[in-house]
């Protein structure tokens, strides 16, 4: 299962999507599970980094605020119905509540709150918020009323109202009449239109709607009649609110009553220094466990200098990009616990479909190219080193961790390129008809890796008749980048994912967002609609053996590998565990105890 898929510009960067140590190198099957015998509560600071980016506040559903350590912040300070666990399984209830399938056709669920969960200052967590949220993601009848106001972007498409990261497609649309509760409900109904396979990862947490009303002069009740009603005016004026909802000042944070947790954590007063750090201290009004430190410290970082800063003990933990230059310094240092395995990011090779391409067109020479790509060598050497248990990939939408991999594999995959084969790839280069072939390979520069596994493609392919080009730079994926115009032959870069179902077909289908090679394929665009159409594991499992062959068939791209994982953490901080999802290591930093 894999989530909504993410470019990953830089070997071993994540971006979150979903929100969600033993000194020795742990496999992700292998660790113990963090917390699941209870963290021990007692006082003390622990300290985390994700980098050197600035946090931008509250609402992290803003487009712009939808980010890495922003919502590491949020995701100590709310809860939703379940979480991804460290080996990237689905985990549904938690302390905020739990939820049913009442009905598969139509698809309905049903949502408990638990009767103790309040925001921060006591307000109950109820219906009124959910619905809200739904509201927050620009149902039909707030696009519609948009489209007769004028208000348009600036390609002159209809504007949504509220500045949302969810697309109305994924929840507001499908869920036409949204939650179906009165207010003061401690549960809610949704019911799909259609199905929809990824429905456990719609509904999670949700802002407090009572803020909200109380910024336009409203109590909790009367926004949330105002909202059934369809009061365009009102929800103007939410709008205006919650597409501020944040902080524009760095080190400011708006007033206390407006930012109320609903998690473990909450803000410390006067703790945000602006370029330096934000710390979070237990939330006195959390029902659940209590977060086992006294203070959680988010400290900007850059990358170059986390595995300083933890060697200093200015940090805590850290999660720096997989190299073996990491892993021997962290090796070195005195005092730090080393966590390596994989992760759910995996590395692939792109052809490009498009005329602009020497591929276009061309199945002889893509056959020819996957014949002398050394997809072996590139892991023995750049990827072992760093996680002894790797391997080629040969799968899209399974990882080799995954349950149904080789079932997948087995029925996609005859394994004719998992060993270079020169003299096929001269056979094929002849028959393609293209004397002297140039392959010009793009990807986001700098990134040593990623050059490095060009030139051991270059050592290869040059056998073969292929003259290969790195044209890696850092503007390959900027809109007048390669990419973007089409000035590529083989896109080498990294997605992504974990737990949604239906991701992938943003990649693969004839006008997915994410098409980047210009690939259509009228049998997978069927395969996908497929697995749109069924709520049914084996339908899922069947459909999507299908397109993998038919990738492999057709020559999409190559799989190479997962990304490996390394984290760090200070000697005696318990419970440090790696999460083979985009969520990453601090899944669970509430539990982080000395």
């Amino acid at each position: 299962m894999k989530n909504r898929k993410s470019l990953s510009l830089f070997a071993g960067a994540v971006t979150i999507a979903l929100a969600l140590g033993a000194c020795s190198s742990n496999d992700a099957d292998d660790v113990v599970k963090g917390g699941d015998d209870g963290a021990e509560t007692g006082g003390g600071t622990v300290a985390f980094t994700t980098g050197a980016e600035e946090y931008a506040g509250y609402n992290t559903q803003i487009s712009a605020n939808y980010s890495t350590g922003n919502r590491v912040v949020a995701d100590r300070m709310g809860v939703g119905f379940g979480y991804f666990n460290a080996n990237g399984e689905w985990q549904k209830g938690t302390e905020l509540g739990d939820y049913e399938m009442v009905s598969e056709d139509p698809l309905t669920i049903k949502y408990t709150i638990n009767e103790a969960a309040v925001y921060e200052g006591g307000t109950p967590i109820t219906c009124e918020d959910y619905y809200m949220d739904w509201v927050s993601q620009n149902p039909q009848w707030i696009m519609d009323a948009q489209e007769a106001a004028g208000n348009t972007d600036d390609a002159g498409n209809t504007a949504p109202l509220f500045d949302n990261v969810s697309s109305p497609a994924s929840y507001a649309n499908p869920v036409a009449n949204g939650p179906e509760c009165e207010a003061g409900d401690r549960s809610f109904t949704i019911t799909y239109s259609e199905p929809n396979p990824d429905w456990e990862l719609v509904v999670s947490g949700a802002l407090p709607s009572h803020v909200v009303a109380e910024a336009l002069d409203m109590s909790k009740e009367d926004l949330f009649k105002a909202l059934k009603d369809q009061d365009f005016e009102v929800a103007q004026k939410a709008a205006d609110f919650w597409n501020n909802w944040y902080s524009p000042n760095p080190g400011e944070l708006q007033p206390r009553e407006q930012v109320p947790s609903y998690g473990p954590y909450t803000y410390k007063d006067g703790g945000w220094q602006a370029g330096e750090y934000i710390t979070l201290v237990r939330n006195p009004d959390w029902w659940g466990e209590p977060a086992a430190t006294e203070e959680f410290v988010i400290r900007q970082v850059a990358p170059e200098g986390q595995i300083q800063a933890l060697a200093n003990g200015d940090v805590n933990v850290i999660e720096p990009q997989a190299t073996q230059d990491a892993i021997d310094t962290l090796n070195a240092t005195d005092g730090v616990s080393l966590l390596t395995g994989s992760t759910m990011i995996w590395e692939h090779l792109d052809y490009n479909w498009a005329e602009t391409s020497v591929f276009h067109d061309n199945h002889e020479l893509r056959e020819a190219f996957a014949y002398c790509v050394p997809r072996q060598e590139i892991v023995d050497k750049l990827i072992k080193p760093l996680n002894p248990d790797a391997e080629v990939m040969n799968a899209r939408e399974y990882f080799p961790t995954d349950s149904d991999y080789q079932e997948v594999v087995n029925h996609a995959y005859d394994g004719r390129y998992d060993e270079v084969d020169i003299e096929k790839a001269k056979e094929l280069i002849a028959a393609s008809g293209v004397e002297n072939p140039t392959v010009r390979i793009g990807y986001s520069a700098p990134n040593q890796r990623r050059a490095d596994q060009v030139s051991l493609i270059r050592s290869s392919c040059q056998e073969a008749g292929f003259t290969i080009e790195d044209i890696g730079a850092e503007n390959f994926f900027a809109p007048d980048g390669a990419l973007s115009t089409g000035q590529f032959d083989v896109a080498l870069f990294a997605w992504s994912g974990s737990g949604q179902i239906v991701s992938g077909a943003n990649i693969y289908e004839t006008t997915g967002q994410q098409n980047f090679s210009k690939w259509a394929n009228d049998e997978v665009d069927s395969e996908w609609a497929r697995v749109r159409q069924s709520l049914d594991p084996a339908e899922h499992l069947d459909a999507k053996k299908n397109i993998e062959k038919l990738l492999w068939d057709e020559l999409y791209n190559l799989p190479v590998f997962a990304h490996p994982g390394v984290a760090a953490h200070t000697d005696g901080l318990k419970n440090v565990e790696r999460n083979v999802t985009q969520v990453g290591i601090p899944w669970n930093a509430e539990k982080w105890a000395w």
